[in-house]
């Protein structure tokens, strides 16, 4: 099997490690491979990739799509290392309000799936980072949204103390003004029109 999958503390979340091949021309891996995600429960419909680079201490995030653009995004390093961070946003989950941070580097390769319902952010930790995300849904400015990054209420400790972070990111809403667009029956995701002042 090419891929080990792991469930992290929010189930719903999940950390991905490729198998490398090695030799003395240097290394193989796949990244993606649609029978193996779909065998596991992944999706196994990615619409769009995305790449960026952010140098030290840039701080992106925490970002979603509302329904009907909410995406799922697979994330990974190509090169440099950030610290990856998913929040759960969904009205009525019992990890309402929790996060799960993980390291992705181009040295572990690994990669995080987070589903639509949560918010993501990233903060990088080397000089220079490229991060690829593939995403379940087109890219669609309307329905961009977001949390606020250092919301108290959150408690993420992010590694950097002080963030290169945008002007649009540090006006995002913090987390128990938000209404959330998505809702938790009990196996994941699903549109909603409750009030996400829940609380952790």
């Amino acid at each position: 099997m090419p891929f080990e999958f792991a469930r992290l503390a929010i189930p719903d979340l999940v950390r991905i490690e490729p198998r490398v091949f090695l030799d003395e021309r240097g290394e193989f891996m796949e990244t993606y491979k649609r029978s193996e995600f779909s065998a596991f429960g992944l999706p196994d419909d990615f619409v769009q990739e995305n790449q960026s680079r952010s140098t030290r201490g840039v701080l992106r995030g925490l970002h979603y799509q509302t329904p009907p653009h909410a995406q799922g995004k697979l994330v990974r390093v190509v090169a440099g290392e950030i610290f990856d961070v998913a929040v759960d946003i969904r009205a009525g989950s019992p990890s309402w309000g929790h996060w799960v941070g993980e390291l992705l580097s181009g040295g572990n390769r690994r990669m995080l799936y987070v589903p639509p319902g949560f918010a993501h952010g990233f903060c990088v930790l080397s000089q220079i980072a490229d991060v690829v995300y593939k995403t379940t849904n087109e890219y669609a400015p309307a329905s961009e949204a977001g949390v606020l990054w250092n919301d108290p209420d959150l408690g993420i400790p992010w590694p950097i103390k002080t963030p290169i972070v945008s002007s649009r990111d540090a006006r995002l809403p913090r987390l128990r003004q938000l209404r959330s667009p998505f809702g938790y029956d009990g196996e994941g995701c699903r549109e909603a029109g409750h009030d996400g002042d829940q609380g952790q």
